[in-house]
């Protein structure tokens, strides 16, 4: 074990001494917005994208928020339900205003996990204050503008040449990595078509957990495909049976699902367990959390990138704004919003350049506008708080 990496010093944002502004109104609103086409994965398919949104509001400025929860415990064990309830009866009574941000996530510590429903309401908290001071979230987070690399991920296909007419697309785009969801009996032959037809392609498999230590062998198979990394492939809450496949395979490893906060990322690091993070803001507790596990990744010297939610405008621009830090050095997933939504619900979608990179949005806060008109149109249930 590198022991190192249990006690290396992460520094905190500069946002962790904003000051919480008076609330006027805090409203909670679930939306559904139907996919283009359903998103498979090892676990479960969805057909639509079901988001709670905290909306904040101090003297007229309106600061939003996007839980990645899903309203099935499928990927995770929060669910919007459990999130509305962590919020309103045990975050929501710690919200002062005048305190600052680090002494708000400081009382918020004796709430074990709940790493969602902590991202939503700071994420919201740090898009209003940034919109407040009339700049972009990422100064607010002490971090310079860079345009954003793009990947793709694709879910699971029906066959082969679905699959590589799907990865085709993705290259006519052009994205810079793209993603195949595997599970066991499409992850071979399937990989092994893929790199066959594209041997240049930055790429990637991502397992969601649907593997055991038992099938090292078959997961061996893919050293032979030049894999930027293997994604997840065993239990999500595990980082130690992670350390002993790793050290049977040539091929990083990256750990996702089982990250949830700094102090996972320390332990896979000392343990070995990967050579790659998967940092999702939106489940490790927020943007800041996210960039420490960032920066203690880019010490160790170990890759990290953005994992996506297949969130609405929303969410897709807090991880726009993420990526600026120079610790995210491989391609996210982040792709363009057409890709997912007919229709969104923010002013300026996610869209390729030429080169296949992302410009940042310019606007305050997280840069783009909610269309508020269309929050309602998709809007299944909305509460205020106060």
């Amino acid at each position: 074990m590198d022991q190192q990496f249990l006690h290396c010093a992460v520094p905190l944002s500069p946002a962790v001494d904003a000051r919480i502004p008076v609330l006027h109104k805090i409203d909670l609103i679930v939306v559904r917005l139907p996919f283009v086409k359903p998103f498979a994965t090892s676990v479960h398919t969805w057909a639509v994208k079901e988001a709670l949104l905290l909306r904040l509001e101090s003297d007229g400025v309106v600061g939003w928020g996007e839980c990645v929860a899903d309203p099935d415990p499928f990927y995770a064990s929060e669910t919007t339900q459990t999130v509305r309830h962590i919020f309103k009866d045990f975050l929501l009574p710690l919200l002062k205003p005048g305190i600052t941000i680090g002494e708000l996530l400081a009382s918020w510590s004796p709430v074990r996990g709940h790493g969602m429903a902590k991202a939503m309401v700071e994420n919201a908290l740090l898009d209003l204050i940034a919109r407040q001071q009339n700049r972009p979230l990422h100064a607010l987070l002490g971090l310079s503008a860079r345009r954003i690399q793009s990947g793709i991920s694709l879910g699971i296909q029906e066959s082969i040449p679905a699959l590589l007419d799907a990865v085709a697309d993705a290259m006519r785009r052009p994205y810079h990595r793209v993603k195949l969801k595997i599970m066991q009996g499409k992850d071979v032959a399937w990989v092994r078509a893929v790199r066959e037809a594209f041997p240049d392609l930055c790429l990637m498999a991502d397992a969601n957990g649907d593997y055991r230590l038992e099938h090292a062998p078959i997961l061996r198979e893919l050293d032979a495909f030049n894999l930027t990394m293997i994604e997840q492939p065993l239990s999500y809450s595990d980082i130690v049976q992670h350390s002993v496949l790793q050290a049977s395979l040539a091929t990083p490893l990256c750990l996702d699902e089982s990250i949830h906060d700094l102090d996972d990322a320390r332990s896979a690091l000392a343990l070995k367990a990967c050579g790659v993070i998967n940092i999702k803001q939106g489940r490790v507790g927020g943007m800041i959390e996210s960039l420490r596990a960032a920066a203690l990744c880019q010490h160790a010297g170990v890759d990290v990138w953005s994992g996506g939610m297949d969130e609405t405008g929303i969410g897709r621009a807090f991880n726009l704004q993420l990526q600026t830090a120079s610790g995210f050095t491989l391609p996210g997933d982040t792709s363009e919003t057409t890709r997912y939504f007919s229709e969104d619900i923010v002013d300026q979608a996610v869209v390729l350049a030429d080169d296949g990179f992302i410009a940042l949005p310019e606007g305050p806060g997280i840069g783009v506008t909610v269309l508020e008109e269309r929050v309602a149109r998709y809007t299944l249930e909305r509460e205020s708080i106060r």
